[in-house]
């Protein structure tokens, strides 16, 4: 590979294209006529608009990407996150036209990428899984599989994550109108309304295992990053180590992941997703089969670069460490920064930024694209920016995040900055005694 075509935006693009100039690769912008004037179309080696505003015309539209790589005569494409990152149909076109997908083969795609079938594929394996639908659901099987599984239940989008597509079903007069809300969010996010269903399981911990797996067979685990922290399905809060996984259980969920990688003959860099109940039980819930929002806190507690790993699977070079070299090393936290409205509902804010001022100093990261003077655009996904602090413990980790974030500035538009200060605060957050549902227990938000 010498170029490489970056069919995403924002701050994944702006990550990617700093580490392909890094790791001595041409870098070529795909972006929007929204983001014309967006700083990874800046920084980019080169740019080209793939089409309109509109997800679907552009950051979806496999023939623009397409003709767009041959364009600019790319040998390979980065999907980054969302968008095209875990279609089937998108990595089996670049395969036939001879193009590097930078992801797992539209073979494996298929049988993890899809929420659904990745379910089976579990169960083949001897992982634990939610019970609930064997594949995707239509709306005719809703009543029958709602009285054999029992309430309350939630539908997920098949070919997603990031919680779109998904709704929580209380009983059977909500089931078809969240249904067909599901449906088609699923349809806008993903190109794809698919959806199945599970079982809701009550306060589990979201704890998700990084992995890679090279050609050659070679499989590691990066172990375990605590997703807890979420509203309405969206994480919004993440850190590497979990203080409530034992040793023990991290060797099972890690063995579980990769378990399921292999049985695929996965290669690439992807994300097994698990609930954890207070008693230690698990279930596994998907793969995530792309790089992760949440991958920098991965990256400060290992020492590992997971796009430059991407790389190297992607050449066809064999993983350049075992098992035995990934040590969990000090503690790391990311904060994602949405231009939301956390007093109105979280309301998405889009507007120009008049001035921004990332965090710094010792121990702290800030993902991010924008500048001042850039315009926030209210065509896709709200993320703004993320910060990460790392530390030797959990507790300085969570004090340096504090002044990251009271020192970071973003004027013109609201963001959830406060918002993240308040969690930090909050004495079960620090204390490490939170599940899935803290931000509406704890925070009494919705």
């Amino acid at each position: 590979m010498k170029r490489i075509l970056i069919s995403n935006r924002g701050e994944i693009a702006l990550r990617l294209i700093r580490a392909f100039r890094e790791f001595g690769y041409f870098s070529v912008l795909a972006y929007s006529e929204a983001d014309r004037s967006s700083l990874p179309v800046k920084l980019s080696d080169a740019a080209i608009c793939i089409g309109p505003p509109s997800a679907k015309g552009s950051y979806l539209n496999i023939p623009a990407i397409i003709s767009a790589i041959e364009i600019t005569g790319c040998d390979a494409v980065h999907p980054g996150y969302g968008f095209l990152a875990e279609s089937p149909q998108f990595a089996r076109v670049c395969k036939d036209a001879g193009i590097i997908f930078i992801g797992p083969s539209p073979e494996a795609m298929e049988k993890v990428g899809d929420k659904s079938v990745a379910r089976s594929v579990a169960m083949s394996a001897g992982v634990p899984v939610v019970p609930g639908s064997t594949g995707f659901v239509s709306k005719e099987d809703l009543l029958r599989l709602a009285k054999e599984i029992g309430f309350p239940l939630i539908l997920k989008a098949s070919a997603g994550g990031g919680g779109k597509g998904m709704r929580i079903v209380q009983s059977f007069k909500e089931l078809d109108d969240s249904f067909d809300t599901a449906s088609n969010e699923a349809l806008t996010a993903f190109g794809n309304s698919n959806l199945y269903l599970e079982k809701y399981v009550s306060e589990p911990r979201h704890i998700e295992i990084q992995f890679a797996r090279d050609k050659f067979g070679n499989c590691i685990s990066l172990f375990e990053r605590e997703c807890s922290i979420q509203r309405k399905h969206q994480k919004l809060i993440e850190e590497s180590p979990s203080c409530a996984i034992s040793p023990k259980l991290r060797k099972v969920l890690s063995d579980s992941a990769l378990a399921i990688a292999n049985q695929v003959g996965y290669v690439g860099v992807g994300t097994a997703e698990f609930l954890v109940t207070p008693e230690e039980m698990f279930y596994f819930i998907e793969i995530n089969a792309r790089i992760q929002v949440e991958h920098p806190v991965t990256e400060m507690v290992t020492g590992v670069d997971l796009v430059e790993l991407q790389l190297i699977i992607a050449e066809d070079r064999p993983i350049p460490f075992s098992q035995e070299d990934v040590k969990i090393t000090g503690h790391a936290i990311e904060c994602r920064i949405n231009a939301e409205d956390p007093r109105n509902n979280f309301c998405p804010s889009p507007g120009r930024v008049d001035q921004y001022i990332p965090p710094g100093g010792p121990g702290i990261r800030c993902d991010s694209h924008l500048y001042s003077g850039f315009k926030v655009v209210p065509y896709y996904d709200s993320l703004i920016a993320k910060v990460i602090s790392y530390a030797p413990t959990r507790e300085r980790a969570i004090n340096r995040m504090e002044r990251a974030l009271y020192e970071m500035t973003i004027e013109g538009i609201s963001t959830t900055i406060d918002f993240h200060r308040e969690v930090l605060k909050n004495a079960f957050f620090r204390k490490g005694d939170y599940y899935t549902n803290f931000v509406q227990r704890r925070m009494g938000i919705k």
